[in-house]
């Protein structure tokens, strides 16, 4: 099991998130689907640890410890708004560029980030 025992202000967001491996790793970001949480990848995040990776399995908005900062922020499920989400969390981890993967709305949410922003993949 995953536990996000880590939070991160991103954005419009406290982002809830696992996180493994070495902090100085290679970047990888883990995005789960609907109505799925991060313990969809609760058996692929610590193989990707143990090659060295530094695993960044976070809360999507909506879902578990992932809170929106302020009542006054519009509640937005389009996968643009998962894509800059994504974008925010990296820049408040300080990561320049990851591998993004995901499932579900996960995977819609990697290919946005691959497809908009591709020099941060």
């Amino acid at each position: 099991e995953l536990v996000a025992n880590k939070h991160v202000e991103a954005g419009d967001l406290s982002v809830g998130y696992a996180e493994l491996g070495p902090r100085d790793g290679s970047p990888v970001l883990l995005f789960h689907g609907w109505p799925y949480d991060i313990n969809s990848f609760a058996e692929v995040a610590p193989l990707l640890a143990d090659q060295g990776h530094r695993v960044i399995v976070p809360h999507l908005r909506g879902y578990g410890s992932t809170k929106f900062l302020s009542d006054a922020t519009k509640r937005n499920g389009q996968q643009s708004a998962l894509a800059v989400d994504a974008i925010k969390l990296m820049d408040a981890l300080k990561i320049e560029k990851a591998t993004v993967a995901g499932f579900d709305w996960g995977a819609r949410t990697a290919d946005i980030v691959a497809a908009l922003w591709p020099e941060r993949c």
